[in-house]
């Protein structure tokens, strides 16, 4: 696998440290089915830029987790003009990064980048639990006439059986959707934003209790007053601290076993966004290698 240099990839650490990686930075900026605000395709390397700003202390798990954990970057690579041989390719480096029994998280790119993301996990697991951050459920079986719509992204990895998903943040659901969530309520759990105040972290946690788990995050999971900066922003969404408390229970009852971030339109002029998507990825890798260890 062809790698950036440390200077840089994800952190832009300093070319002379030397480690051994356990967990891989895929950029994938795949934008092919965008249906409002465009420029996911740039997502990717504005987070990259922004985390050489992130610091590398973390004042939580008194430590800078990247010495422990040891992250590359993957060197940015030509994404196929056609949507499903793009996920079929996303799916290959996967699998290559998984039997290396490395921890792959993507940077994208759209939403639909995830079921892509996720095939060689469907093969490699059992049962794989989807812990998905977003405003909207994704349960479309299309969106104008793309079954591999962003719209449509958790409806595909549905499409697996032994895939699972536990929602948390959705404000946005079609009329459509309603009866493929009903017929598979057995497989999906959602917690509603509108419920936020009365959510029950405890049958999250016995939800997640042992299982595999794939977390894929995207952006627009977070309020619009802190991540306008998406496709589609919604209000009544997601902050940080309630954010980071629910991956924070995922990585210590459960096995998170890889991720995608997906759904940053950066803004010109407006770092800060890019900055805060540079931040959750580094907070995710870190829980995942070090959180049990508190």
């Amino acid at each position: 696998m062809n790698y950036l240099s440390n200077k840089k990839g994800f952190l832009g650490v300093d070319n002379k440290f030397n480690f051994k990686e356990k967990a891989i930075v895929v950029p994938f900026g795949l934008e092919k089915t965008v249906s409002y605000g465009g420029g996911t395709k740039n997502g990717p390397k504005e987070i990259i830029n922004a985390s050489h700003q992130v610091e590398l202390y973390d004042e939580e798990l008194n430590c800078e987790p990247y010495k422990k954990i040891g992250i590359k970057t993957l060197k940015p690579f030509r994404i196929n003009k056609s949507i499903k041989k793009a996920l079929s390719d996303m799916g290959k480096i996967n699998e290559q990064i998984l039997k290396r029994k490395l921890f792959p998280l993507t940077l994208g790119g759209e939403h639909s980048i995830t079921p892509g993301c996720l095939i060689p996990f469907t093969k490699k697991f059992k049962n794989i639990c989807l812990l998905h951050f977003d405003a909207h459920a994704d349960l479309r079986d299309s969106y104008e006439g793309e079954k591999f719509s962003h719209a449509s992204a958790i409806r595909r990895c549905l499409d697996y059986k032994n895939v699972s998903v536990i929602s948390f943040g959705i404000r946005n659901i079609s009329e459509s959707e309603i009866p493929f969530l009903k017929k598979n309520a057995s497989r999906i759990n959602i917690f509603w934003a509108k419920d936020k105040k009365k959510w029950n972290l405890k049958k999250f946690k016995k939800l997640i209790k042992n299982k595999n788990v794939y977390l894929t995050f995207d952006v627009d999971g977070f309020d619009s007053s802190i991540m306008p900066a998406t496709g589609t922003p919604e209000p009544g969404g997601l902050f940080w601290d309630e954010t980071l408390n629910i991956i924070k229970i995922a990585a210590k009852n459960s096995n998170i076993v890889g991720a995608d971030i997906n759904e940053l339109s950066p803004i010109k002029g407006f770092n800060s966004y890019n900055f805060l998507v540079a931040k959750l990825a580094y907070k995710i890798l870190s829980y995942k290698f070090l959180f049990k260890q508190l």
